[in-house]
């Protein structure tokens, strides 16, 4: 049967929230799910000036087996103040701060698919990170200008996490001068004087949110926003921006309206033709999505639209609120498939070029941490760096080779069909390879054993020796295609340069050694192997950019030996590496080791100069460190030499210009 449906679900695991460009829930969440949250009837007050939010939650749900104990996940921020049964009756509940947990002793036992009903007051200080469920982020705020409640948060109680599909009413009290912004059907209410204990003399205005089909109506945000609507295409488009950025809404709307548009050209209609892009904080998460909902940070809305963050976003309207993972193991066939969602819309938007620039950034990720199968992702820390490489990255890279393997009309019909079939529904891996196997003609055991239950990828190597045809007819290249995976197997594009005409072939390499035997007219020049990147494969470049996004990640955590040391890993790699010299002279800057610093500085200058940024942000960062070091004269140097580049990446020459106006000064430590 075709996809999993809510009722045959077995042994769920909790999941991390998908509405994240990264993962956020950490290990203890692998747990088996015993029972399903069918509907939430919500009522909820924010009070921003005190970063407060009182809540009542109605949760109906289903025993998945004998029920006594009940358990959800709760902000640790919030206090439960009542728990009643169906029958209005109070039940005790028992809070777990370590796992964000609420655990409720049911008033009676429920058998096996036995439904009823929770009622929770809770309320509590949303202001920082301290207390969040995802370590670190800070994914539920109340506050003056935004407030936002994304799911991630678990700003109500939430079980099977990213796995249990729900409906949703939600009503959501806020200072009347604030707009909200929710899923579903909307009413809005006439505005009411402030109630007691709210902000005083402010009179407040009650929106509610109504969604009917079970999925993620789990993210609330609300603020002072510029509105921007559109119904361009036959798309409700309605761009909520502050309104420092009002100016953009327009661009941004063109924008989304083409990329959802192109989406569903790919894969059918969504579950609504309604959308709202949202712009958030830039405290929280870089982007998020529920129904109807693509919310980007506010560092992401620049005149430059960031077309890739936002249609990655967008694509989860598809991949997530329509179709959704049936365990963690899944969980590439949400995040995996936006991010080649987003690969894809890249290709109608710059070409095959931009298409080749998006999956050699995939391959690096796909490779980064390739230490478990993707199959049984679930067995790592979701939290970690590791899960996220593999089932963004990784599982976009597996839809890019299966589009290779069945050609691009087969594919495109895999893809519309598993979004037909499966929507509004949970999906397995089975789920997926049937409809994929049912277009290609045969069975496509070998690609997913290959992609899903086995690490690494190979490093391919050409042997070859050129023969002279006689009568003019030209010539015979033999040779072998090596690599060292025994059980690879895979169909591999070899490009000819020839003194005339280029020659292609496809050669099915099967073991570590495949041979090869071609005829061209004229005299080949030169042998390539996959030169369009359509297999996932190692290479000198990949092992080099794959240590650096380690390193990378280690920054992140506040790791900088282990940064270090996989940056050095990446000079092993290319000792002459700008990019690898300029984050190892991140690194000694934050330490205040000026002088190895700056060396590291000159390095990325004297460097392979790719990617071209660090030559105007070397010259920008060493002119920082004159600076600091009392050096104004060869400072100012710096900061002309980084203007004369012409480059503006991240606003560097306006960093530059900055600079030359007044020395730089480090920030006071707090």
């Amino acid at each position: 049967m075709l996809c999993s449906s809510r009722r045959t679900r077995h042994a769920l695991v909790l999941g991390f929230t998908f509405f994240l460009m990264f993962g956020c829930l950490p290990s203890w969440a692998a747990e088996k799910t015993r029972l399903r949250v069918d509907d939430y009837q919500i009522d909820a007050e924010l009070i921003p000036h005190t970063h407060k939010l009182t809540a009542r939650a109605r949760v109906k749900f289903t025993a998945l087996e004998t029920l006594n104990i009940a358990t959800f996940e709760l902000h640790n921020a919030l206090r439960v103040t009542k728990v009643s049964d169906d029958a209005g009756k109070p039940v005790s509940a028992e809070r777990g701060v370590q796992d964000s947990s609420v655990r409720v002793q049911l008033s009676r036992t429920l058998s096996k698919d036995e439904s009823s009903s929770l009622t929770f007051e809770y309320d509590g200080t949303l202001d920082s990170a301290d207390e969040s469920p995802v370590q670190g982020l800070k994914v539920a705020a109340i506050n003056d200008d935004t407030s936002y409640l994304l799911y991630a948060g678990r700003w109500f109680p939430v079980s099977g996490y990213g796995i249990n599909r729900f409906t949703a009413t939600m009503n959501i009290t806020v200072p009347a001068h604030m707009v909200v912004i929710g899923s579903g059907k909307e009413s809005e209410g006439t505005p009411l004087p402030a109630k007691k204990g709210t902000v005083a003399g402010l009179p407040t205005k009650t929106y509610s949110f109504t969604w009917d089909k079970p999925s993620f109506p789990g993210t609330i945000v609300a603020g002072t926003f510029q509105e921007f609507k559109s119904d361009e295409a036959g798309v409700d488009l309605h761009v909520f921006f502050k309104p420092n950025h009002q100016n953009l809404g327009p661009q941004y709307a063109t924008t989304a309206v083409k990329e959802f548009t192109y989406f569903v050209t790919l894969y059918g209609v969504p579950p609504s033709n309604r959308l709202r892009v949202v712009e958030l904080p830039d405290d929280t998460l870089p982007s998020a999505w529920a129904p109807e909902i693509a919310a980007i940070a506010s560092r992401a809305v620049t005149e430059k639209v960031n077309y890739r963050l936002l249609a990655n976003t967008i694509a989860h309207q598809w991949w997530g609120v329509s179709v959704s993972p049936a365990s963690v193991d899944d969980w590439w066939l949400s995040d995996g498939f936006a991010r080649y969602s987003e690969a894809r819309y890249i290709e109608n938007a710059a070409g095959v070029a931009g298409l080749e620039e998006a999956v050699k950034d995939m391959s690096v990720g796909a490779l980064a941490y390739d230490t478990v199968p993707l199959a049984t992702v679930g067995k790592l820390d979701i939290f970690s760096p590791e899960f996220q490489s593999l089932a963004t990255d990784k599982g976009a890279m597996i839809l890019h080779m299966l589009r290779w393997v069945e050609g691009d009309q087969k594919y495109d019909l895999t893809m519309r069909t598993f979004a037909t079939k499966c929507a509004g529904k949970s999906a397995s891996l089975d789920d997926f390879r049937a409809i994929a196997e049912q277009y290609y003609g045969d069975k496509l055991t070998w690609f997913f054993s290959q992609w899903l239950d086995s690490t690494g990828a190979p490093e391919f190597k050409t042997k070859y020796t050129v023969y002279r045809l006689g009568n003019n007819k030209g010539f015979r290249v033999v040779g072998q295609i090596t690599q060292d995976l025994d059980l690879f197997r895979m169909p591999v594009d070899l490009k000819i340069d020839t003194d005339g005409k280029t020659e292609n072939k496809r050669i099915e390499v099967v073991g570590t050694d495949s041979p090869f035997t071609i005829e061209t007219f004229g005299k080949p020049r030169r042998i390539s192997i996959d030169p369009g990147n359509n297999v996932l494969k190692n290479s000198s470049d990949v092992k080099l950019r794959a240590s650096i996004q380690r390193g990378q990640a280690y920054v992140q955590q506040g790791d900088l030996a282990g940064a270090l040391s996989e940056y050095n890993k990446a000079l092993s790699v290319s000792k002459n590496s700008s990019l690898a010299h300029y984050r190892i002279a991140e690194i000694f800057f934050q330490q205040k080791n000026y002088q190895a610093s700056a060396n590291a500085y000159r390095d990325s200058l004297n460097g392979d100069g790719e990617p071209r940024w660090t030559e105007v942000w070397s010259h920008i960062q060493l002119g920082k460190i004159f600076d600091v070091t009392g050096q104004r004269e060869r400072a100012v140097g710096e900061y002309r030499q980084a203007l004369q580049t012409n480059d503006n990446t991240q606003g560097a020459l306006d960093e530059a210009r900055k600079y030359l106006q007044k020395a730089f000064e480090p920030e006071k430590a707090k």
